[in-house]
């Protein structure tokens, strides 16, 4: 296995750091394999298919799902760069869909090694979705895949306090939150809100930068094209990276659509999100597990 090369700065967080497949607007997946790899990253999210509604650079579309040859070519990528699939994205618990309906997806992820799959609900009915994530876990765990959950502003799981709901529902070891830090900030919680879990409940964290307060007329809108360089807006990063499990995936999900459609290319836009990223991930790299519990006071609330 080759490891990344072309690191902008040195390697004390080499096995944590991420890029996020919302960040790279529909590169295709051999090309987004070597660009983490380039910028000493080694962990890609992945969907099956290319995104339609936004590809600003005019890359031709592309489905995993539809293609193997497509598939091993990813997979020889991921093998020589030295990369790997951390999360599995594009799940979606709906009204009137089934999740058993995406177990050939599943399969699919599986064939690449996903490591773990992401998760949201748009379905009204809490009731049902929490059944349905339960579901989903179920099904990802048979294949040896852990679920989070994602939460924010104008999904079903809209908050800290919800997703906390959601997984003593599931009530599995290998379904955990998925920490994104607009998200977190935007429905009304914070670093010390995640203190007081016990740490084995986050699995996975997404890292960008935003204003406090949206200044956008959707949110959607600006959590989908719009989000800010670590350190370039007004969340308090560094206390959330603080008390962050230091044994998990930290991924930047910054997606940039202004500067793509001003032809800024995935590589100059997230050089400088990878950085600042290093600057946030670094102190970390120097505290141990248990001196990083003692301070955050950690009390288990296990499902």
């Amino acid at each position: 296995m080759t490891p990344p090369s072309g690191s902008r700065r040195g390697t004390s967080t080499p096995d944590r750091l991420g890029i996020e497949f919302l960040s790279v607007f529909n590169l295709p997946p051999v090309e987004y394999v070597n660009l983490a790899a380039d910028l000493g990253c080694r962990h890609v999210s992945i969907g099956l298919t290319s995104m339609p509604f936004c590809n600003p650079h005019g890359y031709p579309a592309w489905s995993l799902r539809d293609d193997p040859v497509l598939r091993r070519e990813m997979a020889a990528a991921m093998r020589d760069r030295g990369v790997g699939i951390s999360l599995g994205e594009g799940y979606s618990i709906r009204a009137h869909l089934d999740v058993r309906e995406r177990a050939a997806d599943l399969a699919l992820m599986c064939e690449l090694g996903v490591r773990r799959i992401n998760a949201v609900a748009l379905d009204p009915d809490r009731a049902r979705s929490f059944d349905q994530f339960a579901l989903l876990a179920e099904m990802a765990a048979a294949c040896g895949v852990e679920t989070t959950v994602e939460f924010g502003p104008g999904m079903t799981i809209g908050d800290l306090a919800t997703a906390l709901q959601l997984v003593r529902h599931v009530g599995r070891r290998d379904f955990r939150l998925l920490i994104d830090t607009m998200h977190l900030l935007r429905s009304g919680s914070g670093a010390a809100d995640l203190a007081a879990l016990d740490p084995d409940l986050i699995g996975y964290a997404q890292l960008c930068d935003a204003p406090r307060v949206s200044q956008h007329p959707s949110y959607l809108e600006e959590a989908m094209f719009e989000r800010r360089v670590p350190g370039a807006g007004e969340l308090p990063l560094r206390d959330i990276v603080a008390v962050l499990p230091r044994d998990i995936v930290v991924s930047l999900e910054v997606p940039q659509r202004a500067l793509a459609e001003a032809g800024v290319g995935p590589h100059e836009r997230l050089a400088r999100c990878v950085d600042a990223a290093r600057d946030l991930l670094a102190p970390q790299a120097t505290i141990s597990r248990s001196e990083q519990q003692a301070r955050r006071g950690a009390v288990p609330q296990c499902p």
